[in-house]
């Protein structure tokens, strides 16, 4: 069971890589920087949040099987990150368009539900 979660977590990071470029691409390439840059900002800590958030319930499936101590699955860092996002686009709103950065955290739930709909077709 392990093993499957480990190749569906490096998978999903994978897309978030794939993003992550894609998004960098359309602000080196496009006349919409401010746009592309906002999105990969906030993909960029989704990316995190998501790392984060693997990482976390690794360790709490882990406790859990072990009968060990429970850890907190990182819920404030991972908004933390969100605030300090939203927070550089607003500082520097030349370079970051803010709905961008806002729509961009939400990338990486995007691909988890978008991986967990095209795996559970396979099966």
């Amino acid at each position: 069971m392990q093993q499957v979660n480990k190749m569906i977590h490096a998978r999903q990071l994978k897309w978030m890589l794939y993003l992550l470029a894609l998004l960098m691409l359309g602000a080196g390439f496009t006349p919409y920087q401010r746009i592309f840059l906002g999105l990969f900002l906030g993909a960029s800590v989704s990316f995190f949040s998501v790392w984060l958030l693997q990482r976390k319930i690794r360790q709490f499936t882990e406790a859990v099987a072990t009968h060990g101590r429970i850890p907190a699955l990182g819920t404030f860092s991972r908004m933390a990150a969100s605030v300090l996002a939203v927070m550089l686009a607003l500082r520097f709103d030349a370079y970051f368009h803010l709905i961008a950065v806002v729509i961009g955290l939400a990338a990486g739930y995007i691909i988890i539900f978008i991986d967990s709909f095209f795996t559970s077709l396979k099966d």
